[in-house]
């Protein structure tokens, strides 16, 4: 059942969904620090392929990352009409580029199903749990599985 704002009750689960290529995708709202729009970025040399550069935010510089580009589905060709959610996880910040924000919701965390065990192309875990939601299937990303790697001191 999904529920507007409000504070959240025991086992209800607050989330934020956004399109990328027409996919429906949602992350956990405690994560996000803000949503902006898209500014260009300063490209970085020898940085992943979903990497699109850096911008600073109000004196902290952070990454941008293609989301699409980081799950596998083709690259962004960014332009204003794009939006920057910035994710905050431990101490790492970054912004995700995705194609539009649709809305904050709550559910019941009783309806989030597991995913199915696909074998994929990347160890990494991108989607913990499948909402269904009325005719629509939303797919929760893990906010750590989508900033990039932190360089390890030498």
């Amino acid at each position: 059942m999904i529920s507007g704002g409000g504070l959240l009750n025991e086992g209800l689960i607050e989330l934020i969904s956004f399109e990328i290529g027409g996919q429906e995708f949602c992350i956990d709202i405690r994560s996000v620090r803000e949503i902006r729009g898209w500014s260009s970025a300063t490209q970085m040399p020898h940085t992943p392929s979903y990497i699109l550069g850096v911008i600073n935010l109000r004196g902290a510089v952070m990454p941008i990352v293609d989301l699409r580009n980081r799950l596998g589905l083709g690259e962004t060709e960014p332009s204003s009409r794009h939006v920057i959610v910035v994710i905050q996880h431990g101490s790492q910040l970054a912004g995700i580029l995705v194609d539009g924000v649709q809305e904050t919701f709550q559910v019941d965390a009783s309806v989030l199903q597991e995913p199915p065990q696909i074998e994929t192309t990347t160890p990494d875990l991108f989607v913990d749990a499948i909402i269904p939601i009325e005719d629509r299937l939303l797919s929760r990303l893990v906010v750590s599985a989508l900033l990039p790697a932190q360089r390890q001191a030498a």
